[in-house]
């Protein structure tokens, strides 16, 4: 299945911020098998930018093969670049830049880049994003985000920052395809405690909120 399939069947993108080396790894088996398949490590921009590639790769080497891995808050072509020789198979950004996405495109990536207002969603996708991230989308609020779609049916949304299990189906319902979510999956004292079953659960806490 190649990425894109993957993160439109997985739904949820489990964002992985601040996480590294085995609670990373260890983290992200657990979602997984809570029926996560499309994972995204950030890179933090007043940071080097190592940790994150390390990350990345590692993931793509050891995560089955039907799980697809990429990173976020992309700010420029060049971490497109190191991204993609780590071995994402996506790019996530807060904004919507078309050199971004462009050098996304033209290394076989899927590009998810961020917008808020009609003219920024209709822009992104002029320039060929395959999903056009709306963030933060709980703070919008679903009624936003049902007026924005309403005119904007052709263009694929995903949902992001503050989506929750109260809220994840009315956002499903209300035309999103994909669901970026972070703390509420990589919860930070189970991680400490490596207690990894609590983080299976997370994830199926939210799949099965999409199937009430």
């Amino acid at each position: 299945m190649d990425t894109l399939s993957i993160i439109k069947s997985s739904k949820i993108i489990a964002i992985a911020r601040g996480i590294y080396g085995e609670d990373l790894l260890e983290a992200s088996l657990a979602l997984y098998n809570g029926g996560v398949r499309a994972f995204e490590v950030t890179f933090e921009q007043d940071k080097a930018h190592v940790r994150t590639t390390d990350a990345i790769a590692q993931l793509s080497e050891k995560l089955p093969d039907d799980a697809a891995v990429g990173a976020g808050t992309v700010m420029d072509c060049e971490q497109v670049q190191i991204a993609h020789n780590a071995g994402a198979g996506f790019i996530i950004s807060p904004n919507t830049d078309p050199a971004v996405i462009e050098r996304t495109k033209r290394l076989g990536m899927v590009s998810i880049p961020g917008a808020m207002t009609p003219t920024e969603i209709a822009y992104a996708y002029s320039r060929c994003a395959d999903i056009v991230k709306v963030f933060p989308a709980g703070v919008l609020g679903i009624e936003y985000f049902k007026a924005v779609k309403a005119p904007l049916k052709h263009i694929a949304l995903a949902a992001v920052a503050g989506i929750t299990t109260s809220n994840i189906k009315e956002f499903y319902d209300a035309g999103a395809i994909a669901f970026g979510i972070s703390s509420s999956l990589y919860l930070k004292e189970a991680i400490i405690k490596k207690d990894f079953a609590k983080v299976t659960d997370a994830a199926r806490a939210f799949y099965d909120s999409l199937k009430e």
